[in-house]
């Protein structure tokens, strides 16, 4: 049996400066298989350079929210911001986003792991870290959306990978069920560093083999970024300032700053 590594990276939003750090750190790793969870734009300054930097080097693309809504051609926006990262992408590039599959399944270790972006119902739906027993079988589900992916006939899985809240964590209940969060490469919440999940174990091995998830936080200059963002004339800087620097979502800045922040301001601004 051959153990292998699989790097998976998500909710990059932009930040080439992050992308890039994380890409060198799994190279420095020996790494060389990447899946991508989704969130490829928005909220960073170079959509369109972090798209062709995944197309290039991740063997997986998922879908996320962000890259399904942004290029909706059936939506018209009066957000100055949203209107600013459809413009900065690429010709094919919003076309390609709304294709990219829905979740991707594997069988590593005896295990069959789902990776996808949010929820097993649709990108747009949200499960915090603080979730009900219900929101945490549900992401174990078959459903419409993920049979239209992985078929009719795929198994539920036993381990499920998604990312969308920015908020690594781990976490295991009755019969073996481990679901885990990646967090964010490029808008990390909480702690702002990088951060991207190394799955490994025994691909296509359907015998109980060593299994194992290991997070990753990579630091990278976040000043650059803040720089390049500055010098491209992103809108809404002062906040992707702040989540970068802090690791606040720039919806609670204002309540942070008058020392009223609490966890339900952290899980209720946008992301």
């Amino acid at each position: 049996m051959v153990r292998e590594q699989i790097a998976l990276v998500s909710d990059v939003h932009g930040n080439l400066t992050a992308l890039e750090a994380v890409l060198a750190d799994i190279e420095d790793r020996g790494i060389t298989r990447i899946f991508n969870l989704g969130d490829y734009v928005g909220k960073g300054p170079r959509g369109r350079a972090v798209i062709e930097r995944c197309r290039e080097l991740c063997e997986i693309n998922l879908l996320g929210n962000w890259d399904d809504f942004l290029p909706d051609p059936a939506r018209t926006y009066d957000d100055e911001a949203l209107r600013w990262w459809l413009a900065e992408l690429g010709p094919d590039q919003g076309e390609w986003l709304r294709g990219l599959p829905f979740c991707h399944d594997l069988l590593v270790s005896g295990r069959r792991v789902r990776l996808m972006h949010a929820s097993a119902e649709t990108v747009h739906r949200r499960v915090r870290y603080v979730k009900s027993e219900g929101e945490f079988l549900g992401q174990f589900a078959n459903t419409d959306a993920t049979r239209a992916a992985v078929g009719d006939d795929a198994p539920e899985p036993d381990v499920v990978g998604y990312a969308d809240t920015h908020d690594p964590f781990y976490e295991t209940q009755f019969r073996g069920r481990t679901l885990f969060n990646t967090g964010s490469a490029g808008n990390a919440m909480g702690d702002p560093t990088a951060s991207y999940v190394i799955l490994d174990g025994v691909l296509d091995e359907p015998e109980p083999a060593p299994f194992a998830l290991t997070f990753v936080r990579v630091p990278y200059d976040v000043e650059a970024e803040l720089a390049a963002a500055r010098d491209l004339g992103l809108p809404q800087f002062d906040g992707y300032a702040a989540e970068l620097r802090h690791g606040l979502y720039r919806g609670a800045v204002e309540e942070f700053e008058a020392g009223e922040f609490t966890l339900d301001s952290y899980y209720h601004a946008s992301t």
